[in-house]
């Protein structure tokens, strides 16, 4: 599954989506792994999620941010829940076409794997494509 939060910045999307992890994280069977572009909010989550802060690495485009998602997969068979804050900071290149493509490719991942994926990102939700638009919450 895949689940979008959009909106503007200052609208409330990160602080969403830390109660839905640290939710998450009291209630699932496995691990659950948050996504930031920096360390701010590395404190607001509960200590058993996995942070993950992609500030050191230059992820250009959709394609190395999913190679960098494989990885962290690759560590641990029990993810059950990926949460990703600010999509749109830690991909450094993306039109609506990369983010349909995106998509896409965390669709076969989160059926392949049994992951969530839940991403926050700050954007104009009615610009987004109906594909997105489609997975908002």
């Amino acid at each position: 599954m895949i689940q979008f939060i959009t909106g503007r910045k200052g609208e409330g999307k990160t602080k969403r989506l830390i109660e839905m992890a640290n939710e998450a994280g009291k209630t699932t069977d496995g691990h659950v792994v948050f996504i930031d572009d920096d360390s701010r909010h590395i404190y607001d989550l509960h200590y058993d999620i996995r942070f993950v802060e992609t500030g050191s690495f230059d992820l250009f485009n959709y394609r190395e941010f999913v190679g960098f998602v494989y990885g962290i997969l690759s560590q641990n068979s029990d993810i059950t829940d990926i949460f990703v804050d600010g999509l749109t900071n830690i991909i450094g290149k993306m039109d609506n076409e990369d983010l349909v493509k995106l998509v896409k490719k965390l669709d076969v991942l989160s059926g392949t794997n049994s992951v969530n994926f839940i991403i926050s990102m700050n954007c104009v939700p009615e610009e987004l494509p109906e594909e997105v638009k489609a997975l908002m919450i």
